[in-house]
């Protein structure tokens, strides 16, 4: 072996650029990070051919000092952190020192900037073949322009693995906008080839905010998003979350901001997936523009070379608190704060809401497969554990007598819209006018025309009712007449221990017969046809990750959803108008019932204008 010996300093800061700077977006998020830092208010950004020929950004920021330009350039060297205590709780983009050392060590660089109290500009040049920075006088007003030229021009290698111009530039575009949605209060302009690509104005109120999300996310997603804020425990999480049929085929809108820095991280996705579990279609990726707030001591950002993980110091309580927070918003969607979504990467034209939770027994109503009077017993659930028995015939006939009652309404006599001086009056799904081919229920409200899949409204309204009644009821345990073993590793046994309780409320006795060893005594009785040692092996992979786990419960929802399916009315069941009314307006009374149990749509509605214009009315 060769004698150990120092890297010379481009050495070393080429092989440090092998991890910060992979293409020209890499080059962008360090400067605009750095912009960002000295308190920019305004950022205007310049690219020609994709950023290898040329990337310059200029700031109107705090600016750099003549005796500092050459330190600007060298690595390790930061005017951002000073000692220990200031790494532990970072509030800065950048800190570590090194990016504009390992950008000039692949490029011909020029940093020109003038400081608040400089009476004159300053610059400093440098090319990546021998790192020597060359300081004189400039001219520029107060803040910091660097322009980056010729990027990888001394490692040709590495150029070779860079994409077409436009890939490169989407990618460069990409960063630009994430940053963008980070800092509403700075102004972004970006030109690619002498041509505007964005041009973002400073945003002040929740309105403008909002503007600048629908100029990058597109309007569909504001007008099919749900606002939220909530704070608890430390931890503050604002923004838009997309509703489940304003999904997307693709996981390209995303953002996830915390403490200003956008991040992408598999507890946070794990999260929020798990809150639009119920209500997703399989294959669907959520949308979500998201901004959390902790204390910088409580999450390290110094875990990753390009910044883009963090790891927060007590990740179950930020998983939870994600969770439950995204959980709610999407349960408490009623059907009159929403209108028809389309997908602008599919065009699909979807309407969903989720609805507050159900109070009333009408559902019943709806069971089976043929038409029946409402007044004799409907078919008893085929798997059913004791607190989920059906209410009486009496109550369900009554229960739809008051449906009837209160909207003005017998089986022959069908409720009519009240005058226009009381659209308001009218229920958000309206009501009933007839069937379309025993499938869609056709009903008229205060806008236009609402188009109900029966089957997969009631199917939710089931589910939840089914859900309901097990939460009260609780996962009863099933002793196992051969308890089965199962080998597992040290560690995972110890979080089997140290989770016992929780496994216990779950269903699950658990023993640990050796090291690596543990024994499953009891099984949830509901659960009793899942493979038990697979299922208790992904909870602990679950636990051992996210400090969480889901899988139990997800378990135990895919068998009541079966259930509920079965349990819903079917296809080609002719249904009364008292029937049709009482399941809308138990739809609007049911969480999530814009979807079914699928992440199907249940409801959709065209407005009066909607139709007039698809008929030519008034031209």
């Amino acid at each position: 072996m060769p004698r150990i010996q120092l890297l010379n300093p481009r050495l070393a800061n080429q092989i440090a650029a092998g991890e910060v700077v992979e293409r020209p977006a890499s080059v962008i998020k360090e400067l605009l990070e750095n912009s960002l830092d000295a308190g920019a208010t305004r950022i205007d950004i310049d690219v020609e051919q994709g950023g290898v020929k040329l990337l310059r950004v200029r700031d109107d920021g705090c600016g750099i000092d003549e005796g500092d330009l050459p330190l600007a350039l060298s690595r390790h060297a930061t005017s951002k952190i000073m000692d220990l205590d200031d790494l532990e709780r970072v509030a800065t983009l950048g800190f570590r020192g090194e990016a504009l050392a390992s950008v000039a060590s692949v490029s011909r660089l020029l940093l020109t900037s003038c400081s608040e109290t400089a009476e004159q500009a300053w610059q400093v040049e440098t090319e990546g073949r021998d790192m020597n920075p060359r300081v004189q006088p400039a001219a520029h007003p107060r803040g910091t322009t660097v322009e980056v030229r010729d990027l990888f021009f001394n490692t040709p290698a590495r150029r070779k693995f860079l994409r077409t111009e436009k890939t490169e530039f989407g990618h460069l575009e990409e960063v630009v906008k994430r940053l963008a949605l980070s800092r509403f209060d700075v102004a972004f302009n970006l030109r690619h080839n002498g041509r505007s690509v964005l041009s973002l104005r400073p945003a002040h109120t929740e309105q403008e905010a909002r503007r600048r999300v629908a100029s990058i996310c597109g309007p569909a997603f504001v007008e099919q998003s749900v606002t939220i804020d909530q704070e608890r425990s430390g931890l503050r999480l604002w923004g838009w979350v997309g509703l489940a049929t304003f999904s997307r085929s693709q996981a390209d809108l995303q953002y996830f901001c915390v403490n200003g820095r956008m991040i992408r991280d598999k507890l946070v996705a794990h999260a929020v997936r798990q809150a639009y579990r119920d209500v997703l279609f399989n294959g669907r990726h959520p949308t979500f523009v998201l901004f959390l707030e902790v204390d910088p001591a409580v999450v390290d950002v110094n875990v990753h070379p390009t910044k883009h993980e963090v790891r927060f110091r007590d990740g179950r309580m930020v998983h939870d608190f994600l969770f439950s927070t995204l959980y709610r918003a999407l349960a408490d969607q009623r059907p009159d704060s929403q209108s028809g979504a389309t997908d602008d990467s599919t065009g699909e034209g979807l309407q969903s809401t989720a609805m507050p939770a159900a109070t009333g027994l009408s559902a019943g109503v709806f069971s089976g497969q043929t038409h029946m009077p409402l007044n004799e017993p409907a078919p008893a659930w085929s798997v059913a554990p004791a607190a989920l028995e059906r209410p009486s015939p009496q109550a369900l006939a009554g229960a739809t007598q008051a449906y009837a009652g209160l909207y003005g309404e017998t089986a022959s006599q069908p409720a009519q819209m009240p005058p226009a001086g009381d659209a308001g009056e009218v229920p958000p799904l309206g009501y009933a006018l007839a069937q379309l081919h025993g499938v869609f229920i056709l009903a008229e409200n205060a806008d236009g025309l609402v188009v109900v899949d029966m089957h997969a409204a009631h199917e939710r309204i089931t589910y939840e009712r089914l859900k309901q009644a097990m939460e009260l009821e609780g996962l009863r345990s099933q002793p196992l007449l051969v308890p089965e073993s199962m080998a597992v590793s040290q560690r995972q046994a110890d979080c089997a221990e140290e989770h016992a309780a929780w496994f216990a409320r779950l269903g699950f006795a658990l023993q640990r017969m050796g090291p690596e060893t543990l024994a499953i005594r009891e099984i949830p009785a509901l659960l009793r046809q899942a493979d038990a040692a697979q299922l208790v092996q992904d909870v602990l992979a679950d636990l051992m990750e996210f400090g969480t786990s889901d899988r139990i419960e997800a378990h135990r929802n895919e068998l009541l959803a079966t259930m509920a399916c079965h349990g819903s009315v079917r296809a080609n069941r002719r249904l009364t108008l008292a029937e049709m009314n009482a399941l809308l307006r138990d739809m609007e009374q049911t969480e999530r019932s814009g979807q079914c149990n699928h992440g199907r749509p249940t409801w959709t509605r065209m407005s009066m204008g909607e139709l007039d214009k698809l008929f030519l009315r008034g031209r």
